[in-house]
């Protein structure tokens, strides 16, 4: 039976969508996780959800060890893994509030470990392909889970990952947008890629918070601005985790 991984971002650090939750404190070779792995059960199906940033929100993403995280949920036996994240829409379409399923990811973090590989064995080179980063059947999945749930879900999205904690100057946005990504936040690309050299397969849930700082008429992003539209909205994301475990 499939244990499926879920990393609780911005606005579901701790929620409490497991049924018979019990923590468990483990170390891998990188360190510890950001938060106690949460073992429990969702509709039947086995669940393991760890805080990316802690439970209280403690870790600046930054500083927020992606290597422990991804070993941690394998060596917890998850089979796959899905990420929920708070994201900034680059573009029109992409409103306040809207769910987008990434299938592409640009990678503009600048002092982040990502790899698990600090040597390789000799002429063992490791190179993972990431034409296709993100899982297509798990895509498939949460995007029906989407359509038969009403919610506006836009099906593919290129999610730029920035280093943070700063948001995006008003020309870093335009520039973004110049690059074709749809939406923005900081952590995606750093699970997505350790997750793909890890052998799990990976797919996010990015919740639409703000407009970036791109947006004439638009007040620039700001972190309250995030969490209250996250806040507003997490009922539905936690909602369709529980429709889609299921059915992994």
């Amino acid at each position: 039976m499939a244990v499926i991984g879920i990393i609780g971002g911005s606005g579901l650090d701790n929620p409490g969508i497991l049924a018979n939750p019990r923590d468990e404190e483990l170390t891998t070779p990188y360190g510890p996780p950001s938060s106690p792995l949460k073992h429990g059960t969702i509709g039947g199906a086995e669940a393991v959800l760890l805080a990316r940033h802690g439970r209280e929100h403690t870790i600046p993403p930054s500083q927020v060890n992606y290597r422990a995280n991804i070993a941690a949920l394998k060596a917890a036996g998850c089979s796959h893994i899905l990420a929920t994240t708070a994201v900034g829409s680059l573009q029109e379409e992409i409103g306040r509030g809207d769910i987008v399923i990434p299938d592409q990811f640009i990678d503009f973090t600048k002092q982040r470990k990502m790899s698990f590989y600090e040597a390789f064995e000799p002429q063992r080179p490791v190179h993972s392909p990431m034409a296709g980063p993100f899982d297509g059947r798990l895509r498939k999945l949460l995007i029906s889970a989407c359509k038969a749930l009403g919610y506006r879900c836009h099906k593919t999205g290129c999610v730029i990952t920035i280093e943070g904690p700063r948001f995006s100057t008003r020309a870093e946005s335009h520039l973004f947008r110049s690059w074709g990504a749809d939406v923005i936040n900081m952590s995606i690309a750093t699970e997505t890629v350790l997750a793909n050299e890890a052998g799990v397969p990976y797919a996010a849930v990015a919740m639409s918070t703000d407009y970036d700082s791109w947006r004439a008429g638009e007040e620039p992003v700001s972190w309250e601005a995030v969490s209250r539209v996250f806040a507003g909205n997490a009922a539905r994301v936690t909602t369709l985790l529980g429709r889609v475990i299921p059915e992994i």
